[in-house]
């Protein structure tokens, strides 16, 4: 029974990695014609919906409390949610979406450095060495070798926001110790509601100034990457994630989590982009290092 549990919860997991595998490419199909900040607004509008009826029918009304949590639900939902969001797709506007993906594999180093600033959790030697090798991929991959190169053609200014925007999500993952005894649909749902507000106010304020035009007829000829964002990867792969985790352990689901820019990449070489040897060198030294970090704790942690 166990390992059937186990088995499963692999399953969900890999249901999750290839569904954020794919966001970022079908992320930068929607942004050639959506405006970034709309697309954020209109992916987590939905989701939220998704996300209150399914605590509603999984922990009833009253789980909509806040218990006086309010402003740190509000705060951590327009961090995590509106900062990440809004961020990562005007990223995509202007670099690769394996850029974007890979990028976003740093959160769990981010957080390791979060965690020793914060609460002066010193990472271990080992783990401070794969840090610097991912942090020195990215280097590669972002700047192709060539620093000015990058930031004069832009896709430097797109890896920089990515970056932020992965900071943006790890302040939201370090935010559920404010929330404890909360599930994790209800510290989901409780700041998915302040984080979607924060989506559609960044939307309509940068409408107002003229900066963007709602167009809607690009959403319709975008409609299919619109409903994947929304549907695959906001609804499915989050709850797939949350069950995975809950029968595998967060060890096992972070490293099959470091397929995510393998499947991004992949399917970049499927559709013909371009890759040079500082990005494929870079990648594979991102990769590895997470990898190779994940087996190491996993063997400090393993009983004597």
């Amino acid at each position: 029974m166990r390992q059937d549990r186990f088995a499963a919860g692999i399953a969900l997991v890999l249901v999750t990695v290839l569904s954020w595998g794919a966001t970022f490419p079908v992320g930068k199909a929607a942004v050639a014609g959506i405006d970034p900040f709309w697309l954020a607004a209109i992916r987590y509008g939905v989701t939220v919906l998704a996300f209150a009826a399914i605590l509603a029918a999984v922990e009833g009304r009253g789980a909509f409390g806040f218990e006086g949590r309010f402003a740190a639900a509000a705060v951590i939902g327009v961090v995590g949610f509106g900062g990440f969001n809004t961020l990562a797709f005007i990223g995509l506007q202007y670099s690769k979406a394996e850029h974007v993906a890979l990028i976003n594999a740093l959160q769990a180093p981010i957080t390791a450095l979060a965690q020793w600033a914060w609460r002066g959790v010193r990472p271990a030697n080992v783990t401070l060495a794969c840090m610097a090798v991912a942090f020195v991929g990215v280097f590669f991959v972002a700047t192709h070798g060539d620093p000015a190169a990058a930031l004069a053609g832009g896709s430097l200014v797109g890896d920089l926001l990515a970056l932020a925007a992965a900071v943006c999500w790890v302040v939201y993952s370090l935010g559920v110790v404010r929330f404890a005894g909360f599930s994790a649909i209800r510290y989901m749902t409780l700041t998915c509601i302040p984080g979607a507000a924060a989506l559609f106010a960044f939307a309509l304020a940068a409408t107002a100034l003229g900066a963007v035009v709602p167009d809607a007829v690009a959403l319709r000829a975008h409609g299919w990457e619109v409903a994947y964002l929304i549907v695959v990867t906001s609804i499915v792969g989050v709850l797939c994630w949350i069950a995975g985790i809950q029968r595998v352990g967060p060890l096992n689901a972070a490293l099959l989590a470091n397929l995510v820019p393998i499947v991004a990449f992949a399917i970049g070489i499927a559709l013909g982009t371009p890759f040079d040897a500082f990005e494929i060198g870079g990648a594979a030294l991102v990769i590895g290092a997470l990898v190779a970090n994940n087996l190491l704790l996993r063997r400090r942690r393993a009983p004597a």
